[in-house]
């Protein structure tokens, strides 16, 4: 009987040793996704740049016939146009 409980015990303390070890891997696995945040200075909030919103700057560029280039190459003033088209073009889902 002896050896039963010495052998559990061996099982509990190698499990807590090695679950810190997989929680840490899981977790950097999550943080190698890169988040964009980009700051509305006029309306003082914050977005998350992703596919949608992505598409919705594409969608903006088409309206005022305007050439793609890049969120982050655009003139400061044109950035700020579009969070004010943006916030009166919410998501329709």
């Amino acid at each position: 009987m002896h050896r039963v409980d010495r052998f559990i015990c061996s099982l509990f303390l190698a499990a807590a040793i090695v679950a810190p070890t997989l929680v840490v891997a899981e977790a950097r696995a999550q943080e190698a996704a890169v988040q964009v945040r980009v700051y509305d200075r006029d309306h003082r909030d914050y977005h998350n740049w992703d596919d949608r919103e992505d598409r919705a700057y594409r969608r903006y560029l088409v309206e005022q016939h305007r050439s793609y280039r890049e969120y982050n190459r655009q003139h400061h003033g044109v950035q700020r146009q579009y969070w004010n088209w943006r916030n009166s073009h919410p998501d329709r889902d």
